[in-house]
């Protein structure tokens, strides 16, 4: 596998997302790359921080911004395991992120159905990377909350 291809970086959000679910969190798992390089990392951490705005595209933003040393995110990708919501499509927007990689749709709450238009004009959108696998940890963790 090329180790700097969209599946790859997914694996890693992949592995963020279990570290979540390991939390009781939702196990949504997100990292940030510039260049080839990640350079954030992340999970939800809602119930641990107590906070609604502790998702993984905001901590992993907020931690990249500290790497970078700059507010703005030009060239950098995200790869998030579960489509963003509206707050994180604004905060993503906002950050400039040149691309977003997502593995699976969030059909009740994921910004294209609400926002589409949150992200900046020149950011690209990629979906369904690795797709099966993201919408697994998903409907695991809910299975075994009932």
């Amino acid at each position: 596998m090329n180790p700097f291809s969209d599946e790859y970086f997914m694996k890693q959000a992949l592995v963020e997302a279990r570290m979540a679910a390991g939390e009781r969190e939702v196990p949504v798992g997100a990292v940030i790359v510039c260049g080839d390089r990640i350079i954030a990392r992340a999970h939800n951490q809602t119930e641990r921080l107590n906070d609604p705005t502790a998702h993984a595209e905001m901590l992993a933003i907020t931690s990249a911004t500290g790497a970078m040393g700059a507010k703005y995110l030009t060239d950098c990708r995200l790869y998030v395991t579960v489509e963003p919501c509206v707050m994180c499509a604004g905060a993503i927007g906002w950050a400039q992120l040149s691309a977003v990689i997502y593995g699976a749709p969030d059909e009740k709450r994921g910004f294209m159905k609400f926002a589409p238009e949150a992200l900046h004009p020149k950011t690209e959108i990629r979906s369904g990377i690795l797709e099966e696998a993201c919408a697994a940890e998903i409907k695991e963790f809910f299975q075994k909350k009932r």
